[in-house]
């Protein structure tokens, strides 16, 4: 996770700006080892999978992101499961990635440090 990034702040963005430039991606892409860069009918996201060992963990960690996200006015798409939580960025008004979305990912590792399972959490059955 590079320091760098979390330290930063998120510049508001309008479709007036250009989208992250491939060097640009590839300079900041590094900085956040463990994101993904996923393509969601055509738009390329940034997207990390997070591992808890319970729901309320989950849940917690989530809520944490939204704080992020409300205190930076740049929203990702968040899918909380038990034992699990799927961080998306982008930023919608480019229909792409932005500097704001690495800024993010890297502030999403933050707030994850010692809440994450090293291991995959098992599936939860009720019964």
């Amino acid at each position: 996770m590079s320091d760098s990034l979390t330290r930063q702040t998120c510049i508001p963005c309008s479709g007036k700006v250009p989208p992250a430039s491939e060097a640009e991606v590839a300079e900041l892409k590094p900085q956040i080892p463990d994101w993904d860069i996923i393509s969601v009918e055509g738009i390329p996201q940034l997207q990390r999978v997070y591992h808890f060992s319970d729901f309320q963990t989950a849940l917690g960690f989530t809520n944490k992101v939204g704080d992020l996200a409300e205190g930076e006015q740049h929203h990702p798409a968040l899918l909380t499961e038990w034992g699990k939580v799927t961080v998306t960025w982008w930023t919608h008004a480019l229909n792409g990635l932005h500097r704001n979305d690495f800024i993010m990912a890297a502030k999403t590792d933050k707030a994850a440090q010692g809440l994450t399972s090293d291991v995959m959490a098992p599936s939860h059955q009720t019964d």
